[in-house]
């Protein structure tokens, strides 16, 4: 197994677990009473989490950014419960998180973001554990585009750019997955729009297209273009912090040339330093 897929693998498993809260609407059947969303979610950040730290791709100092983004994410979902239509600040700081740090990175800074703001804001509800899931696939699709165009220097426009395109179809994405929990018991049994136990996957994909078209998309617009306009205002100058601080909690240890022996002298570079 290679280093890049066996470092995406626990936030697949996480995001694997995660799906199954979504599509089973589309599978023909209903989602069991008992089923234990709570337990599912919390279980899958605490797991990557463990994961992650035991692997020393979380220290101290790591953790001590994904508190901060929590916690200023928290303060401004406190401030501004939502934007104008569905825009909301705190998707602004998961993905810079995520395209500068990586998808697992990104997915707990989206996730502890919802679940401690939610704790603080008195939002506690069965809604929670999708939100969970949702924000934090943002910070995984930041990380996927970074790791696919982030170069190893400061960062210039063009990840601005790759990183606004992330926001504006994450913003819409993230509405169709909220949606889904309202679509189901809301709507169900109507004719057009609604869903039903049995409903085969592409009826139900039909009804659902009809439903978001006419009530959630010109509100999901404001979230996509909000997070477009956040990233191409402050999205240059918080990735670079973000990048330089990167280097400081990173490093590779690179062999100096003709010294063969294991563990002999080494050169500490940063990844992204150029060095």
């Amino acid at each position: 197994m290679s280093p890049g897929i066996r470092r995406a693998l626990p936030v697949g498993v996480v995001s694997l677990v995660g799906l199954f809260l979504f599509v089973w609407p589309f599978l023909g059947s209903g989602l069991p009473a008992n089923t234990p969303a709570w337990t599912l979610a919390l279980a899958c950040v605490g797991g990557l989490f463990l994961v992650e730290a035991g692997a020393r791709q979380l220290d101290s100092r790591a953790v001590a950014l994904l508190a901060a983004i929590a916690a200023i994410d928290t303060a401004l979902r406190l401030a501004v419960i939502e934007g104008i239509g569905g825009f909301s600040p705190i998707f602004f700081l998961v993905l810079c998180a995520g395209y500068v740090f990586g998808t697992s990175f990104g997915f707990l800074a989206g996730a502890l973001s919802m679940l401690v703001s939610a704790l603080a804001g008195g939002g506690v509800g069965p809604w929670v554990p999708y939100q969970i899931f949702a924000v934090g696939w943002v910070g995984v699709a930041a990380g996927l585009v970074g790791h696919l165009s982030r170069g190893g220097g400061v960062p210039r426009w063009r990840d601005v750019l790759a990183l606004a395109g992330v926001g504006a179809v994450m913003g819409f994405v993230v509405g169709a997955l909220l949606d889904i929990t309202d679509w189901v018991p809301v709507y169900r049994g109507n004719p057009s729009l609604g869903w039903l136990p049995g409903m085969d996957a592409g009826t139900s994909l039909l009804h659902f297209g009809r439903f978001y078209l006419l009530t959630s998309l010109a509100y999901d617009t404001f979230r996509a273009v909000g997070n477009v306009v956040m990233v191409l205002a402050l999205g240059l100058p918080v990735l670079g912090a973000l990048s330089r601080l990167r280097a400081r909690l990173t490093f590779e240890v690179i062999p100096l040339p003709g010294d063969r022996q294991a563990g002999a002298a080494a050169a500490f570079r940063s990844p992204g330093s150029g060095a």
